[in-house]
């Protein structure tokens, strides 16, 4: 007989059972090759080996409609598996968002109010995530005349998260796209951008200083690494030279007016909502984080307010008169970046923003 295989035979032969092999048969999937003067269902060789492909792409998760196009040759199996492969990237991608989006809030201990917010942001495509922060800049600066190197930038540093995050990635990306729909950042960012608009109606179109911001920073913490308090004589000469570097960026002169007006320069330029936007950028993105501009924030304006004028025209100590460890190197510049360091955008691989670009 050329169907020497009984259905017992079969199920004997593939680990499958009967009542499977049968409903195989009756769905057009492996027919019998022949039947016996019984009438009983006998298979061939053929037949043997064709179940076993079904069994296998079953195990792989092939729907029947689909296997049985490859098994009657109308599809290619190339094709079906590529295609399958394909989906099940899909399937594996989602299972790891799911898996990070439940690891986090169980390190979040979140409270289940918050985690229909944290699953749908998990979700959200590249495109949405651009789109969120794009239209976060659209709404903050686009009516305003703002410092258009500070918005460009602003507008290329979008988040990249991976198709498999990290539940510290995610963790970053929801404090992010919190942090943009929080209303005290928007209004630290429009403050910003009304703060920009108002300085170019005044004939500023300088661009980002990101060198002078770090320069700046580097002197401010050896101030305070050396112990010098910002209203204490030895803070005067270190006042006079970041405000004459200043003064010498912006075109103006150093007076009680102007000292005045850095101190709304930098608490603007150094809000802490801005700072924690590029800081979740930066280790949402693998940037090198930027050192916080904080000590900064707080010891300038306070030593620009107890200093309103120059140290030269009172009875304040000279810089030649500090230990030379204490001498102080460096201009305060805007707390903006040269974007000249910088070209941005995503997949550019060039690099964060530079320090200094928080803000105006």
């Amino acid at each position: 007989m050329d169907a020497p295989y009984s259905i017992g035979d079969l199920a004997r032969r593939t680990g499958l059972s009967v009542r499977t092999i049968r409903f195989y048969a009756d769905a057009g999937v492996v027919p019998p090759t022949d039947r016996s003067a019984a009438g009983y269902r006998r298979y061939d060789a053929d037949a043997v080996a064709r179940l076993e492909l079904v069994r296998t792409l079953r195990e792989l998760g092939l729907d029947l409609s689909t296997i049985r196009r490859v098994v009657d040759r109308r599809l290619s199996l190339a094709e079906v598996a590529a295609a399958h492969a394909e989906a099940l990237d899909v399937q594996i991608r989602t299972l790891h968002a799911q898996r990070s989006v439940l690891s986090l809030i169980a390190a979040r201990s979140a409270d289940p109010t918050e985690v229909p917010l944290m699953h749908r942001l998990a979700r959200l495509s590249a495109a949405e995530r651009e789109r969120l922060v794009t239209t976060f800049v659209d709404e903050t600066f686009g009516d305003l005349d703002a410092n258009p190197d500070f918005v460009a930038m602003m507008r290329a540093a979008l988040p990249e998260l991976p198709d498999d995050p990290s539940p510290e990635q995610l963790d970053d990306w929801v404090a992010l796209a919190e942090l943009i729909q929080d209303p005290r950042f928007r209004a630290s960012a429009r403050r910003a951008a009304e703060y920009q608009a108002a300085q170019r109606a005044d004939g500023d179109r300088t661009g980002l200083h990101g060198a002078l911001t770090e320069e700046v920073r580097t002197l401010v913490e050896e101030a305070l690494a050396a112990g010098v308090e910002p209203d204490s004589p030895a803070a005067g000469p270190i006042v006079d030279q970041l405000v004459a570097r200043y003064a010498a960026e912006f075109g103006a002169a150093d007076d009680p007016a102007y000292r005045a007006s850095l101190v709304t320069r930098v608490e603007v330029g150094g809000d802490p909502y801005a700072e924690r936007y590029f800081q979740l950028l930066a280790r949402l993105n693998g940037w090198p984080e930027f050192p916080s501009l904080q000590p900064v924030v707080r010891w300038l304006p306070a030593a620009l307010l107890a200093l309103p004028t120059s140290a030269r025209d009172s009875s304040f100590l000279l810089s030649s008169d500090l230990p030379t460890s204490e001498q102080p190197v460096g201009p305060w510049a805007t707390m903006r970046g040269d974007r000249s360091e910088w070209a941005g955008g995503r997949g550019s691989g060039s690099g964060p923003p530079p320090l200094g670009s928080r803000g105006p």
